[in-house]
């Protein structure tokens, strides 16, 4: 599981560098996600426009990464391709992250999550 960390806008931009975040990988996503987000940094932009593929447990992973990041620091999604945005709409999960169109659209003053 490779992710890429860096800082824009102090924001930690934490980008999924594999096509898949599956039941295969969850488990080593979540450890990879805590280890990334470690740094202190109120604001955590998880960039998935990489991932075609996201099953329940990806998800399930994803929603781990959320939780571990506690009350005080919030986790964003940036760059959905269709097929990931499809799984978050039918389980509703798109109602629970702030979901931007893409990375730079994360940095956009004024512009509006998807």
């Amino acid at each position: 599981m490779n992710l890429e960390t860096k800082t824009m806008e102090n924001a930690l931009v934490v980008a999924v560098l594999e096509p898949r975040i599956d039941a295969a990988v969850a488990i080593q996503f979540k450890d990879k996600v805590r280890e990334a987000t470690a740094a202190p940094s109120e604001r955590v932009v998880m960039d998935l426009s990489r991932v075609d593929f996201l099953d329940s447990s990806g998800l399930g992973a994803v929603v781990a990464a959320m939780k571990l990041l506690g009350n005080d620091r919030k986790l964003e999604l940036a760059g959905l391709t269709p097929a990931v945005a499809k799984v978050f709409r039918l389980t509703r999960m798109d109602s629970v992250f702030v979901i931007h169109t893409s990375l730079e659209s994360a940095f956009t003053p004024g512009s509006n999550a998807a």
